[in-house]
């Protein structure tokens, strides 16, 4: 395309958006060209989905007012963050989009917004933990989305680690759900008879059903977790207290780990942490990331479990036969 061609499209999609509604003879004459140019454009700007429309009461043409945002009045740190967070957000459902109306935004900046806006972007990185694998999931997150709207239940094949091979159940699907690094959806399956969480790359196979559910209209996200350390309540409540050697004691202490977590600094430096945790099987977990840092005060029975697990660590891991030095 011509950068002539290019300069008059700019005027066109100009006098569409005056509020005037110009006829084709009007675009004709204000453009310098010919009515079969100016349908040649305009079929242009529908390729590019440009909405224009024709307006039967002007007998001319306009573009749908809402299709350009109007101007921002935002400052250059309400800008940079919000630029600095969509511009980053990794390989995730929503991304894409995310950045496309960043641009559109950026782009309606006042001039000066932008230009400070350009120096202090490359000065920021964001850089977002490991991430599950997102082949399938943004099918899968539309069509779950599109059912939570519609309250439609569906049929789902599932890869369950828990189940040892897949499984299918009717779902009835409540929230989309982001958790550390992957999406998920929690809903109420016709297989356990309760509300469960299942992770969107697993879902091998979803058919939306005929079947509408009624949603719990108390349901939120907060109050199905309650107290699980992170996202898989057990039923079972338990008082966890862990001291934390000083080389780690701040470290724990300056991250809130847990909503009911409550951290006491001792003399020498060491911490106690403790939490109300519902489940310990996911705490287990993060207290071994600590290693010889922490000892587990109470319960017995979070004692035990890391202490066998710690056991079964070093066993798998005795050296073999030739490679002791």
């Amino acid at each position: 395309m011509s950068v002539s061609r290019i300069h008059r499209l700019l005027r066109l999609i100009t006098l569409l958006r005056s509020g005037q509604g110009p006829n084709v003879t009007e675009l004709a004459d204000t453009l310098g060209i010919s009515r079969r140019t100016v349908f040649r454009d305009l079929n242009m700007l529908e390729l590019a989905g440009i909405p224009y429309y024709f307006d039967e009461q002007t007998y001319g043409y306009r573009i749908a007012p809402t299709f350009f945002l109007p101007p921002v009045n935002l400052t250059l740190e309400e800008a940079l963050a919000l630029m600095a967070l969509i511009g980053q957000t990794g390989q995730l459902p929503l991304s894409d989009l995310a950045r496309e109306a960043g641009a559109k935004i950026q782009s309606i900046l006042p001039r000066s917004i932008q230009g400070e806006l350009a120096k202090a972007l490359p000065t920021i990185h964001v850089a977002w933990p490991a991430q599950a694998r997102h082949q399938t999931v943004p099918a899968r997150f539309d069509e779950v989305q599109k059912a939570i709207v519609e309250t439609r239940k569906v049929e789902i094949a599932y890869v369950s680690f828990f189940e040892r091979g897949q499984i299918v159940t009717e779902l009835s699907p409540y929230r989309l759900f982001y958790f550390q690094r992957a999406w998920y959806v929690i809903g109420h399956s016709s297989l356990h008879k309760t509300v469960r969480t299942f992770k969107l790359g697993r879902i091998r196979r979803l058919t939306p059903l005929g079947r509408l559910y009624v949603p719990d209209p108390d349901f939120s996200v907060e109050k199905h977790l309650g107290n699980a350390w992170g996202m898989i309540p057990e039923g079972h409540e338990y008082a966890v207290r862990l001291r934390f050697s000083p080389m780690v004691a701040s470290n724990v202490a300056e991250v809130v780990w847990h909503r009911t977590q409550k951290v006491e600094f001792a003399r020498d430096g060491s911490a106690e942490f403790t939490a109300t945790v519902d489940g310990l099987s996911e705490i287990s977990w993060w207290i071994l990331g600590y290693g010889d840092q922490v000892e587990v005060l109470a319960p017995a029975a979070l004692r035990k479990r890391v202490r066998d697990m710690a056991k079964a660590v070093v066993a798998r891991n005795e050296g073999r036969a030739g490679e002791e030095s």
